[in-house]
């Protein structure tokens, strides 16, 4: 059965800030693999004109679908998590991620099609920090199998 197409356009705001901490990086940065002194060594990270260790391009992944839960927990919307699989995920930045941040942001259902036999369902999040900086901004695509009509 096909996702719900009112669901497009409908915004979620995160449900607290983020608060982004040196372990956090590190612990991210050794689970994809990546020994990148800035992301571990915050003397590393300011010998290299940070302000403190930098968090890997792809770290906004750790919170930024939280403001999507509700959509996708959401009953109406018809998701069949049995069926899901991440298509994929890319990030636009302002500026790097850096432990201290205080980050906020806003997700919207941006669109959902159907391709063949799928639904794909892509999530974009406007990330920001509390006192309103643009960091950057992620998108998502999840892919519900065999939900097309």
């Amino acid at each position: 059965m096909p996702l719900n197409r009112d669901f497009v356009g409908r915004t979620y705001e995160s449900p607290a800030p983020y608060e982004v901490s040196r372990v956090k990086i590190g612990e991210f940065a050794t689970a994809i693999g990546d020994a990148n002194p800035i992301y571990h060594d915050r003397r590393a990270a300011v010998a290299a004109g940070h302000p403190d260790v930098v968090a890997p391009p792809t770290f906004p992944i750790v919170f930024s679908l939280f403001g999507t839960g509700d959509a996708l927990a959401d009953p109406d919307l018809g998701l069949n998590f049995a069926m899901v699989v991440h298509g994929e995920q890319r990030f636009e930045y302002e500026r790097p991620i850096h432990a201290g941040d205080e980050l906020v942001w806003t997700s919207t259902v941006e669109e959902i099609r159907s391709v063949g036999r799928n639904e794909f369902l892509t999530l974009r999040s406007d990330v920001s920090t509390t006192s309103g900086e643009p960091v950057c901004r992620t998108y998502n695509i999840i892919v519900e199998r065999g939900g097309a009509a």
